[in-house]
Formats: structure tokens, C-alpha cells, sequence
């Protein structure tokens, strides 16, 4: 059986984090005008997946992957910006043949303010938060930018988007939900433990707060 998780996380601040000479009492200055101004926020999202048949996690290693990728070409398209020079003939295969902590912008623009590359993890920027100043300023244009993250038998995915695409995960999601497909919406402020995001392995029928399953007669 293929237990799918869709984590979301809304409101995330896109806005520079101050340096320390302009904090005052621990506190960013901020002048009148910064104070008016609205903060921009982006959502993210975290894709994955455990095959409990097999005892296996990674969005990869469910049944259902194939029809996971179609759903995710179905919402970003065919027409994405690579961190290396691929050739693959459409997303789905690019998923699959980039390497982990590779990086795809998704964008209508041709001028936006990085390059994949400048975006992509490697040995000496093996986080997210290593790249934030750049991940800000992309997404700050409108692209959508994913990244390919190692699991523990395979790969799951991560999204950015300053657009809240929830609804478009949900509905393209929801429809493939039967027995031996699961889904569960979740939370990802709501979830504080390494236990928590692995919940299936102990407690599937009672997830815990934040995580809800998707039935068939789910409304968003």
C-alpha cells in the first residue's frame, strides 16, 4: 500500500532578514515605510512517500509514482530552466534522471535574477538555507522553483512557490486516492518530529494534529 504526504507550509517570510547592525534589543529597525509596506510570503511544499508493504520511503518508491509525476507535469508543464545541461525529452524524465539537490526554475519570464545553478546544492551548500537569499529573489519574480532531495530509498520533492499552488496539489492528487493509495494532507508547522513525519510507521489510523487524510468526499 503507498501512504503519499503532501506537506504545505503558507506564509513563509520572503523578506531579507536584517542584518546585525540593524538590530536593535535583538529586534530589526524598521523605518515607517518598511512598516507599510506588505511582507512578502511564499508557500513550499514537500512531497513523499513510504511503500509499507516493502518498508521503503521515498516519493520513487510508490506504486502509484508514475501517475505522481503525470499529475506534477499536469500543474508546472514541460517548460522548465535546468541546473545542468539536460536533454531529457519532459519532466517526468528529468525528475527521475537529475541527480539529488538538483535544481528546475519554472517560469513564464526568460529575465529572472538566478540561474538553476545558483540555486543547486552541493557538498559545500548542503541546505536550502544556504541558498535563501537566491531562492527569495526567484521566487520574488513568480517562478516556481524545485528541488530533488535524497530519501532514504530513493527521492521525494520539494517546491517553492510565492503562489499558494495547494488547491492545484490537492485536486490534481485527491482523485487517485483509493485502498491501496493514501493520502494525507499535512501541516508542516504542526509537525516537530522526526517521529511525527514518519507517523505511518506506528500510528497510521490516528496521524497526529496537522495531518489529515484525504477521502474520496473530501472538500478543500
Amino acid at each position: 500500500m503507498d501512504i503519499f504526504k503532501l506537506f504545505f507550509e503558507h506564509d513563509l517570510r520572503l523578506d531579507k532578514v536584517a542584518e546585525p547592525g540593524h538590530l536593535q534589543n535583538g529586534e530589526p529597525q524598521m523605518s515607517l515605510e518598511d512598516f507599510m509596506k506588505p511582507i512578502p510570503t511564499y508557500s513550499k511544499f514537500y512531497l513523499t512517500g513510504t511503500r509499507i508493504d516493502r518498508e521503503q520511503f521515498g516519493l520513487n518508491v510508490l506504486n502509484a509514482f508514475p501517475k505522481i509525476l503525470s499529475g506534477l507535469t499536469q500543474i508546472l508543464g514541460n517548460q522548465f530552466i535546468p541546473s545542468s545541461d539536460y536533454n531529457y525529452s519532459s519532466l517526468s524524465v528529468t525528475i527521475q534522471e537529475m541527480p539529488a539537490g538538483d535544481v528546475l526554475i519554472f517560469s513564464d519570464s526568460e529575465d529572472i535574477p538566478h540561474s538553476a545553478n545558483d540555486l543547486q546544492l552541493d557538498e559545500d551548500h548542503s541546505s536550502i538555507v544556504t541558498r535563501k537569499d537566491a531562492l527569495r529573489e526567484t521566487l520574488s519574480e513568480g517562478a516556481l522553483v524545485l528541488y530533488k532531495e535524497k530519501a532514504h530509498h530513493g527521492f521525494d520533492i520539494h517546491l517553492f512557490s510565492e503562489e499558494n499552488i495547494y488547491p492545484s496539489l490537492f485536486h490534481t492528487f485527491k482523485p487517485m486516492v483509493n485502498d491501496a493509495f493514501r493520502f494525507f494532507s499535512i501541516n508542516g508547522k504542526k509537525i516537530k518530529s522526526e517521529r511525527q513525519f514518519y507517523f505511518e510507521t506506528w500510528r497510521l489510523e490516528r496521524p497526529p494534529h496537522g495531518a489529515e487524510e484525504v477521502h474520496p468526499e473530501t472538500l478543500l
